[in-house]
């Protein structure tokens, strides 16, 4: 449960730098795990991102020091990270549903938004399909991006980045390199950029034999011999991965002897309607042993 503790601290640290710019660096310092792990755990413990909290924090207590203080506006929105009134009033609103104007004056409430206090319980009764697999080093052929966990971009920018693949023939290309015994494609999360924390790459990619050609515009990487544990996800997605997503960081990482490297991560697509309430998906963690 040390990591638990480590992600309050974490939260903690946030709150007494809230007016302070964001330095998500600092703040995954904190945890001693890169930008891209720290927003993909704290996103599936919380339910919502680093940026989204930090921001309806940030507007939460700018609604209370409206309401109980007379500073002005203008120094409330400097206060909480906003270069403008225009910018302010547009996400104050939005947030609480009225101008700040309009709260000033008593003719309307605002919306609270308290400070995070992680509490994980350990219970019986949850199953994960999982296998444990040591697996030898393999080579695949991928399509890569760099996305940005800057604002959450990422959120959109890796759909977007599918969708493009069916269409510009990316997929068709990856499948027809697959090794005889591989069916499914994957999505590689790589973790942060050497050279820009604040991005990472992603790649969809298919296993290939060793000499498969390499088409303009594509990567033959190695992936190292690791351990991994590969959860089962069913259901439609994006939900039955976000879902069990939470269930690995909050469950069974705590639980078990093994922890995440922090490499990479691979969601393991088969062909089929990822809408269907029956079909499945994989993900697979490189893991090593805690006492390591």
């Amino acid at each position: 449960m040390d990591w638990i503790k480590s992600l309050q601290h974490t939260i903690d640290y946030i709150e007494e730098h809230i007016t302070e710019p964001t330095d998500y660096r600092k703040i995954a310092s904190e945890m001693n795990v890169s930008e891209y792990y720290f927003h993909k755990i704290f996103t599936a413990v919380c339910g919502f991102t680093p940026g989204e909290y930090i921001r309806s924090r940030r507007l939460a207590l700018a609604g209370s020091e409206l309401l109980s203080t007379d500073s002005k506006v203008i120094d409330i929105a400097m206060k909480y990270g906003y270069d403008s009134p225009e910018g302010f009033t547009r996400a104050f609103t939005r947030f609480h549903g009225a101008a700040p104007n309009t709260v000033r004056k008593g003719k309307a409430s605002i919306r609270s938004f308290s400070s995070l206090h992680i509490s994980v319980s350990l219970k019986g009764g949850k199953s994960m399909n999982y296998k444990i697999i040591e697996k030898e080093e393999f080579t695949v052929l991928e399509k890569v991006e760099v996305h940005s966990i800057v604002d959450d971009e990422n959120k959109n920018t890796i759909p977007d980045f599918w969708d493009r693949a069916k269409a510009d023939g990316t997929v068709k290309t990856l499948v027809e390199a697959l090794t005889a015994d591989q069916h499914n494609l994957m999505g590689i999360c790589y973790g942060n950029s050497p050279s820009d924390s604040k991005t990472f790459e992603y790649s969809i990619a298919a296993i290939c034999d060793e000499d498969c050609p390499v088409p303009e515009g594509y990567r033959k990487n190695k992936i190292p011999a690791r351990t991994w544990v590969v959860f089962e996800c069913t259901g439609p997605m994006p939900k039955a991965i976000q879902e069990t997503w939470h269930k690995i960081i909050t469950e069974f990482f705590p639980a078990k002897d093994f922890e995440p490297t922090y490499e990479m991560d691979i969601e393991d697509y088969p062909d089929g309607n990822v809408t269907a309430e029956d079909y499945k998906t994989y993900i697979w963690v490189a893991v090593k042993n805690k006492k390591d």
